[in-house]
């Protein structure tokens, strides 16, 4: 089905039914997913295309709301409004923009931060960040992705958005059934990455060939928090990407600045975001395996002030939540050794599978078994432009935790 013919058709949209042991009253409150054992999935249901409008009734047949529909996801239905009646149009779209937009510029004062963060933001599934006069959406359900055309008119319309890009990157389109083929919706795409202001530092953004949207707008607190830690501090940020927290602390006034990752291409845009903030000559990067770096600082006999570890969700399901904690706890027994004492240890999980509770354990074994004692002085979330829905703890998925070794 396609958006126009989805729109066409919502007058006679199909209905798709809860199960009589559904919890309704939890999408009542706000819980905005329905499962594949929660609804009727009959000959008719299973026949959908993914992506289909639909009206969703509980069990006793009574209306709850439009929702998005794909019968090959373990998230069957996503809830968009709980009014049936429900348009779901580009008049609809601006108005959940200029909702999101109305917060967003109460936060900030330069246009650069996400703009939808999902549900929270009334969007299930979606991601926009937002670059200035660009934007990059992630449509990552499959209701979205019909969706595209209006959404981006939205985008125009609401913003004045000059160039919209779709990044089709991550895991969670291949649960979909969705393609990973990205590419320009609107305007010509960038010729060179981005330079985004945060923290007083300078930060490029390749938005149409680096890691998901291009930057990585959600530890921005934590990335403030870091740097006024290492305020003449020599610090090491491993899993950099393009240069996160060592480039916040030296806009900061830290010493110096050790930048690792894995990818020399992120490592250059780390280079050009220090180049363009002047302060090269207190910034080194160093590319490698970071468990491998780690190890051979350690054989170098390096010390730090401050040593930050953001590396990538360990743990990004359930299945992979043993291993993820044990990865967790490896990084914390590699890392602790290098922090000078009276040092700051900062251990980052951006893994939905491992909750607060569970990293905080797989770090402070991690300290212990390197021989290391730690209080934990802070512990940090996402930024304010990443809510989170009350009742979805998949929401609240970065962790940030600080110890003082």
């Amino acid at each position: 089905m396609t958006a126009a013919s989805s729109f066409s058709a919502q007058a006679v949209r199909p209905v798709v039914r809860l199960k009589p042991k559904a919890n309704a009253r939890a999408l009542r409150h706000g819980f905005p997913w329905v499962y594949a054992n929660e609804l009727v999935t009959d000959r008719r249901t299973k026949a959908l295309a993914p992506g289909t409008l639909a009206v969703l009734e509980d069990d006793k047949r009574q209306p709850m709301g439009v929702v998005g529909v794909n019968p090959h996801s373990k998230i069957i239905a996503r809830m968009l409004d709980t009014r049936p009646e429900a348009r779901i149009d580009q008049a609809w779209f601006e108005g959940r923009l200029v909702r999101a937009l109305a917060l967003r510029a109460q936060l900030f004062d330069a246009p650069f931060y996400r703009l939808i963060h999902a549900e929270a933001d009334g969007l299930p599934g979606v991601v926009i960040d937002r670059f200035g006069d660009l934007c990059v959406i992630q449509p990552n359900a499959a209701w979205a992705e019909t969706c595209l055309d209006p959404l981006t008119a939205a985008l125009q319309s609401t913003l004045d958005a000059k160039v919209v890009l779709k990044n089709a990157s991550g895991r969670t389109r291949g649960l979909e059934g969705l393609n990973d083929r990205s590419g320009v919706l609107s305007g010509p795409a960038p010729t060179a990455p981005i330079p985004v202001p945060m923290n007083g530092a300078t930060y490029m953004a390749d938005v149409t060939g680096g890691q998901k949207t291009g930057l990585f707008f959600d530890q921005r607190p934590n990335h403030a928090f870091a740097a006024r830690l290492a305020r003449g501090a020599r610090v090491l940020d491993v899993f950099s990407h393009v240069g996160g927290f060592s480039l916040a602390a030296l806009a900061g006034g830290a010493a110096s600045a050790l930048a690792v990752d894995g990818s020399e291409p992120a490592l250059e845009l780390a280079r050009a975001g220090a180049a363009a903030a002047g302060v090269s000559d207190r910034f080194e990067t160093r590319q490698g395996d970071a468990f491998e770096v780690l190890a051979a600082l350690r054989a170098e006999g390096a010390a730090f002030d401050v040593v930050i570890c953001d590396p990538p969700a360990f743990a990004p399901s359930r299945a992979a939540l043993d291993a993820g904690l044990r990865a967790y706890e490896r990084i914390a027994r590699l890392a602790a050794p290098l922090v000078a004492e009276n040092g700051i240890l900062g251990l980052c999980s951006c893994s939905h599978a491992a909750d607060l509770a569970a990293f905080r354990g797989a770090s402070a074994r991690g300290i212990g078994r390197a021989g290391r004692r730690a209080v934990l002085i802070h512990t940090g979330f996402a930024g304010p432009d990443h809510p989170q829905v009350p009742q979805l703890a998949e929401s609240g998925y970065l962790k940030a935790l600080f110890f003082r070794v």
